[in-house]
């Protein structure tokens, strides 16, 4: 693949990662139908029964409903091959519901990684990684959590 196919392939998943994270929802769906193939390949559990490109776009559009505010910065973006990855980090405020937990109004933070896979220009296949645990802890459904320990302790 070119140097210039993999820069395309870059900014595209840029443009795709602004728009999830801009809350637009008109602009992120029309983004998701010019970026995505429709019968993409989705390697992630999902909340919702659809498949390809409709299904990201309920996951963005539930996402939205419950952290209005939704961010996502993008931390790191690695273009080889037909392949980019993206590892995001992910910030929000929970006020509709999300997953069965009515809004708490809790401030959240998580990370995710996403792996696009490219054919002529779209993705086709995409695989993701969502530290869903860490954000339902930070909900208050999930027991547990880390609490690092001070120097010396």
């Amino acid at each position: 693949m070119s140097a210039d196919q993999l820069s395309r392939n870059k900014a595209t998943f840029n443009r795709l990662q602004e728009a999830f994270g801009g809350g637009d929802t008109e602009l992120m769906s029309r983004t998701i139908d010019e970026v995505f193939r429709p019968d993409a390949l989705i390697h992630m559990p999902l909340p919702v029964e659809s498949t390809g490109a409709q299904a990201i776009t309920k996951v963005f559009t539930t996402l939205h409903r419950a952290f209005p505010d939704l961010h996502i910065a993008v931390e790191d973006l690695i273009a080889e091959g037909d392949k980019v990855v993206c590892r995001n980090t992910v910030t929000g405020t929970h006020r509709g519901e999300f997953m069965g937990v009515p809004p708490t109004g809790t401030s959240i933070t998580y990370r995710e990684i996403f792996i696009g896979r490219f054919t002529d220009g779209r993705v086709a296949e995409t695989w993701g990684v969502v530290d869903l645990l860490s954000l339902m802890r930070q909900l208050g459904v999930a027991p547990g959590g880390f609490s690092p320990k001070s120097p010396g302790e």
